[in-house]
């Protein structure tokens, strides 16, 4: 009778083991959660992918990156998309990415059906304030994140790669590392949509937001002192041969180089597409593994 027991309580925990675990043992996973925001006065969904070890090891932290998504999208994309998931478990696998925590934030939607879209503080929108007084710090919060600069990395695609490049810029004590893609770094007067006779139009407030947060103005501005803040920073910049963006990162890698702030620039076969974004992926993840590591 005790060896019955013990057989059939022997099955329940491996059942127990293999319902949570699966076949092949413990799986990263990404979970969708809200943040009510006071700043913002909505509440905004993120994703976030969660290591396999995050479970089994629960006195372990982990490096965090925030990864920003592009104008009309949101938090859904880089999964959805981009296949977030599959390239972080095949990296870490292969032993060229750490294990890591991945979010990423919504700051859009479909502008023209009226949603907010932007990183920076704009009137009606205080993304940015929302993002370092609410956002950052209640991930951290919840998370078992290491929480300090050497661990913690900002990159993004398009809108979100100027936000990443500009979050890098005006918060360098925050991030140890910035992978700006095909990244909106300024939008020039005379290449941005003509002047909106209306104040709430969203895209005209989203044009102004970048051009008065312009990441190669920040570079050619900065005095000595902000320069040795921005080299405490690893910058990557990585944009298609035929992306409409290209002359953009080509200026901010410029102004970076004439101020002696080393950045890797890297011009690959593409445009402004999710096939471009998806294979950036694989040289982003291993290079901000690389900038956690080496001091």
């Amino acid at each position: 009778m005790k060896r019955t027991f013990l057989i059939l309580s022997v099955l329940v925990f491996s059942f127990s083991l293999f319902a949570q675990f699966g076949p092949q043992g413990p799986q990263s996973r990404v979970e969708t959660k809200t943040i009510q925001s006071r700043v913002l006065n909505a509440d905004r969904e993120y994703n976030i992918f969660l290591p396999k070890s995050y479970e089994t090891e629960p006195n372990k932290k982990y490096p965090i990156l925030y990864l920003l998504h592009g104008m009309m999208d949101t938090h859904l994309g880089w999964f959805m998309r981009g296949h977030l998931k599959d390239v972080a478990d095949q990296l870490i696998a292969s032993g060229e990415m750490c294990e890591m925590i991945i979010v990423t934030p919504n700051a859009g939607g479909n502008i023209y059906e009226g949603a907010w879209n932007g990183y920076f503080d704009m009137p009606g929108w205080k993304y940015e304030t929302f993002f370092y007084t609410e956002f950052l710090p209640f991930i951290e919060q919840t998370y078992r994140i290491s929480g300090d600069k050497q661990h913690r990395a900002v990159a993004g695609l398009s809108m979100g790669g100027g936000g990443a490049t500009a979050y890098g810029q005006r918060h360098s004590d925050l991030f140890i590392a910035v992978y700006a893609m095909s990244a909106l770094m300024d939008i020039p007067d005379q290449g941005g949509p003509p002047p909106s006779p209306n104040e709430d139009d969203k895209m005209a407030i989203l044009t102004r937001s970048v051009q008065e947060h312009s990441c190669i103005k920040y570079v050619t501005e900065a005095n000595d002192a902000r320069k040795a803040q921005l080299r405490s920073v690893h910058w990557f910049v990585d944009c298609g041969d035929d992306d409409f963006l290209l002359d953009r990162n080509i200026e901010c890698t410029q102004a970076m180089r004439a101020a002696q702030i080393p950045c890797e620039f890297r011009v690959r076969d593409g445009a402004h597409t999710w096939e471009y974004w998806h294979s950036a992926l694989y040289t982003c993840l291993p290079f901000i593994t690389r900038c956690f590591f080496n001091k």
